[in-house]
């Protein structure tokens, strides 16, 4: 049985996931700040957090970026009322592997639960050093720099950047990424893809808007030049 933290200080919401996802034969933990959310990420042995990021002591994005300092990769799925793509992008760059705005259907937070859970690939011992550009990829000790500074990438941006490497100047379809990246055939949205390129575009190339290695391939899905 998978674990669920649930960091959110609404009792209704809170009883509502419970009831939700008791119903799907997940346990469920809870905490109503930061901090007892900080705490019991650390102590308990969770399998997915779902995190609020209107918390009474601190915001949730300050939640997420503290865990992934501390190396837990542990999955987060954040729930938000923003609705923006800057903000949903802000939310991936800092270490959420999903968003889910409210209001949502308990029926799209199990899916999305449940395709957080199936892991991504491990990382291929095939390829284990990469690399672009200015780019250097340690992949096996999931490390990045760029022109000799080290780079923050998420443990899933780093699976899509070995995705691209292994298929360099090959155009490749979101459904594609989706299956291979998230290891499922089917999600709510491919716009997750969008969102994850455009992360890695800001972080790994010099003009974000002119990209170079990570090009759109429109009506058909992406390409990675070398």
């Amino acid at each position: 049985m998978n674990t669920i933290l649930v960091i959110e200080d609404d009792p209704s919401i809170v009883r509502g996931l419970r009831e939700t996802l008791g119903a799907e034969h997940f346990a469920v933990l809870s905490a109503s700040t930061a901090q007892e959310g900080l705490d019991r990420a650390h102590k308990e042995a969770v399998d997915l957090i779902v995190l609020d990021l209107r918390l009474p002591d601190r915001d949730g994005s300050e939640v997420c970026r503290e865990l992934r300092r501390e190396k837990i990769g542990t999955p987060i799925l954040v729930l938000s009322a923003k609705r923006g793509e800057t903000d949903k992008v802000v939310l991936l760059e800092i270490g959420a592997d999903d968003y889910l705005t409210k209001p949502f259907s308990p029926r799209e937070l199990v899916a999305r639960i449940r395709a957080l859970l199936r892991r991504p690939p491990a990382i291929n011992d095939g390829l284990t050093e990469y690399r672009f550009g200015d780019v250097y990829v340690d992949f096996r000790k999931h490390e990045v720099m760029i022109s000799g500074e080290k780079a923050s990438l998420t443990v899933r941006e780093l699976h899509l950047l070995q995705f691209f490497a292994q298929r360099e100047g090959k155009v490749v379809t979101r459904d594609e990424i989706l299956n291979e990246v998230w290891g499922y055939e089917s999600f709510p949205t491919t716009r997750t893809v969008d969102n994850y390129i455009l992360a890695l575009r800001k972080k790994l190339e010099h003009d974000p808007t002119n990209p170079r290695h990570f090009l759109t391939v429109y009506t058909t899905g992406y390409k990675f030049v070398k």
